[in-house]
């Protein structure tokens, strides 16, 4: 298994502190939704993980070793990213889109193979876009659209996928649509995933391993049921609420109680 840690790291973007001695270690294996209020950190701790925003203190490690400090192609062989609102060249279609999962493959003397094309046409047939691959990106809806990313991520055959809220602006047949998909990839594929929901209920309903984040540091970590009750998201949110079992799942389901 991939080992995905950070220790007592502080982020943050100029002279700003927007995570300050945060320690999480990514459970192997499972799905990790991390929850919070807007500007908490939650994508500044994503970035982190992904290595794309060095610790000021503190340091990310993969398999025990600061990620910092090893090979960026070797890197993304192990850790694939989605960030929150990807853009692709115009005109590109989604197969030319997919393969560029493929990247981290390739090398002055190691180029295309039948490996990389079985790759791509793995990750297509996962994410259900075979039929849109000689369509052009932009052409697609919301929810195609976000198939076809994961695609790609999942065309690296990595490991580890990180998703940076991979529901922003889809309508809620599409939200379940990707959400269903990821858990496929990770318990069909054995993927170990880490995302950024704000939906608690379809967090709690996809997620083992839940953390709730406030103002920089995370408050609770556990499996949904432990961590999504009515003292923590008053703590996290600010929100009085009750919190029953989901009718169809028996997951976490928040109820806000009315307000005078």
């Amino acid at each position: 298994m991939t080992r995905l840690e950070a220790r007592g790291i502080t982020l943050g973007y100029g002279t700003g502190t927007i995570v300050r001695d945060l320690s999480l270690r990514v459970p192997d294996g499972q799905v990790t939704v991390i929850i919070g209020p807007n500007a908490c950190g939650k994508s500044t701790l994503l970035r982190a993980l992904a290595r794309l925003l060095p610790p000021a203190t503190g340091a990310v490690t993969l398999d025990g070793k600061a990620i910092a400090r090893r090979p960026t192609r070797e890197v993304a062989r192990i850790l694939g990213l989605l960030p929150q609102t990807p853009l692709a060249p115009e005109g590109i279609t989604v197969a030319d889109l997919v393969a560029r999962g493929r990247a981290p493959h390739q090398g002055a003397f190691r180029q295309w193979s039948n490996a990389d094309a079985a790759a791509v046409g793995a990750a297509l047939e996962a994410t259900g876009t075979t039929a849109l691959a000689e369509m052009r990106v932009e052409e697609l809806s919301g929810g195609q659209r976000q198939r076809v990313w994961i695609a790609m991520a999942l065309a690296q055959e990595t490991p580890l996928l990180l998703l940076d809220e991979p529901t922003t602006f889809l309508d809620l047949r599409h939200q379940i649509e990707v959400l269903a998909l990821v858990r496929r990839l990770n318990k069909d594929l054995g993927r170990t995933i880490v995302m950024v929901l704000h939906d608690i209920g379809l967090a709690c309903r996809y997620a083992d391993h839940l953390v709730a984040m406030k103002e920089g540091r995370i408050v609770a970590e556990g499996a949904p049921e432990e961590v999504v009750t009515p003292a923590i998201i008053r703590e996290v949110f600010g929100l009085e609420v009750r919190v029953i079992a989901d009718p169809e799942t028996g997951t976490p389901l928040v109820i806000p109680r009315r307000t005078p």
